[in-house]
């Protein structure tokens, strides 16, 4: 147990100094120095109690779910009649009082058409539930009627994904550390330490960035949609404002089925168009959204068709050729950093549906910077107080014992910094923690060495057995802990995660400082001065 050769030495010696070193950068942060340029200079990050920042609560409208859901499954089913074989003619398909209907041309065919629909009604397999009920009415007419299990189930997926997108939307923007979590079955909670200007934040997660191309129907006439009646299959579709204008647009009328979603797009870039040296947004789809994109142009030379974006057409080109390439480009009236905030929006995907903000703040530092202080003076006068005590109690084991507080300190900053945490107001807490749990560690080893020496025992045996016996009761006592920090970070959020994080790093140090450092410490004095007996 004292045996330490020197590659062990070293290596236990490498591993505390570079942790250490990891610190410096945070350290001299709070003093305004900062390293040359070319080093790496980890930091650690604070989190909105210390650092200030925006917090943003955004809810969504559970009807957009349905609605979509009605939509989707409208297309799904003119796929299925259509890809049947032999095909299964229908009539029109109704939406109306939240239910898919149609009626089956042939009655002798309603029994094809009900097994084709069975993939599309047969529901979440993780609930064991069906998503639709199917229906047959006065012999041919089927009716698919949403159940509560799958708004329910649709409703939650939503919320899931939208949590994902603002999360990769804040990413984007370079953001470090967001809190972003789920608050009751609509509503996302954002908190984003260090933004003093929520309005740019505000404006990207508001945009649901759902882009759409639809052909426009060629066939409606001006007059019917100036008064927004549209032709069959058609519905009416307003044109973007140009920018500073208050002057409605107009509108347009295209086709409701058939176009492309932008939920195929790999890539998204803000670029400048060669001619004209405007901001535009260059898209990328991916194999099967490129396929589709040249399909559709290539059977529709001479056609207009809409570039659509949050319900709101940007333009209506032409299509003058086919486009084959799998990439196009979305002109509009953009400045660079309206171009540069649709691509962010693009990349990380839209939003399964529209979040309105309905509560937002802006935490100023000064709440932080006392908070910091107070922490600093409590964390101060605690670490004074236990190294005092640890010198007039136990001598040179007491300064041992200071020495691995002080390295346990650095290296617990050292690893949150190369870990890139957020220290939160908790977090602090949970610091201060871990430096009485390594104390904690000492003074069992410190206590248990004192037994053995009155028991007879030399002295490097006495330190040996007391290395031995105490570490198997702090190991087993910080099992526990790591357990309990284990289960607050896994099924806490926010601050409760916080400070599980620094507690699991300060439980590892500790350990780490106050048994293997100390004993090695130990280990080199009683090789070398070899004392006949122990001051402690």
């Amino acid at each position: 147990m004292l045996d330490f050769p020197r590659w062990k030495q070293l290596w236990l010696w490498s591993i505390t100094i570079l942790a250490c070193l990891a610190a410096l950068p945070s350290l001299l942060s709070v003093g305004g120095v900062s390293l040359p340029e070319g080093l790496p200079s980890p930091k650690i990050n604070l989190g909105l109690d210390l650092a200030g920042g925006s917090h943003i609560l955004l809810e969504a409208n559970p009807e957009q779910v349905k609605r979509q859901r009605l939509e989707t499954m409208e297309e799904d089913v003119r796929a299925r009649m259509r890809q049947a074989d032999p095909a299964i003619r229908i009539g029109d398909i109704s939406t109306k009082d939240g239910t898919v209907s149609f009626i089956v041309a042939d009655p002798g065919q309603v029994d094809a058409a009900r097994e084709q629909l069975q993939t599309l009604t047969s529901g979440a397999q993780l609930t064991g539930q069906r998503d639709w009920d199917l229906q047959v009415l006065d012999g041919n007419r089927i009716v698919l009627r949403p159940t509560q299990a799958g708004i329910d189930l649709a409703i939650s997926q939503a919320m899931d994904t939208a949590t994902e997108v603002v999360r990769k939307r804040i990413d984007a923007l370079g953001t470090r550390e967001p809190t972003i979590i789920r608050q009751g079955a609509q509503r996302i909670v954002v908190q984003v330490p260090g933004l003093k200007d929520p309005a740019a934040l505000k404006n990207l997660l508001g945009q649901t960035a759902k882009l759409e191309f639809k052909l426009v129907d060629s066939l409606a006439l001006p007059s019917d949609v100036a008064q927004g009646i549209a032709p069959p299959g058609s519905e009416i579709v307003p044109m973007e404002a140009a920018p500073g204008s208050d002057q409605p647009a107009g509108a347009i009328a295209v086709k409701r089925l058939g176009g492309i979603k932008g939920d195929r797009l790999t890539n998204a870039q803000q670029t400048f168009d060669q001619q004209t040296n405007e901001p535009v947004v260059s898209i990328t789809f991916d194999q099967q959204g490129g396929a589709k994109f040249a399909k559709l142009t290539t059977d529709n030379v001479g056609k207009p068709f809409a570039i659509i974006l949050d319900g709101k057409v940007l333009s209506s080109p032409v299509i003058n050729e086919p486009i084959i390439g799998g990439t196009a480009r979305i002109s509009g009236s953009f400045t660079i950093e309206s171009a540069n905030q649709l691509a962010i929006a693009l990349r990380s995907g839209a939003l399964p549906v529209d979040l309105k903000v309905v509560e937002e703040r802006s935490v100023g530092p000064d709440l932080g910077a006392d908070s910091i202080e107070k922490g600093a003076i409590a964390f101060g006068v605690g670490t004074v107080a236990l190294m005092l005590f640890m010198l007039i109690t136990y001598g040179r084991f007491g300064v041992y014992t200071n020495a691995a507080l002080i390295l346990n300190t650095l290296m617990i900053l050292g690893i949150m910094a190369i870990m890139n945490t957020t220290l939160t107001l908790p977090g602090i807490a949970g610091f201060v923690l871990t430096i009485g749990a390594a104390v904690d560690a000492n003074v069992l080893i410190n206590e248990r060495i004192r037994e053995e020496r009155a028991r007879g025992r030399r002295v490097v045996n006495a330190v040996e057995m007391g290395y031995t016996e105490a570490s198997r009761a702090i190991f087993d006592a910080n099992i526990t802990n790591v357990i309990a920090a284990t289960l607050m970070f896994v099924f806490g959020s926010g601050p409760v995660r916080g400070f599980a994080i620094v507690l699991m790093i300060g439980i590892a140090t500790s350990v780490f400082t106050a048994v293997t450092l100390t004993r090695m410490w130990v280990a080199g004095w009683l090789r070398r001065a070899r004392p006949a007996e122990l001051v402690l």
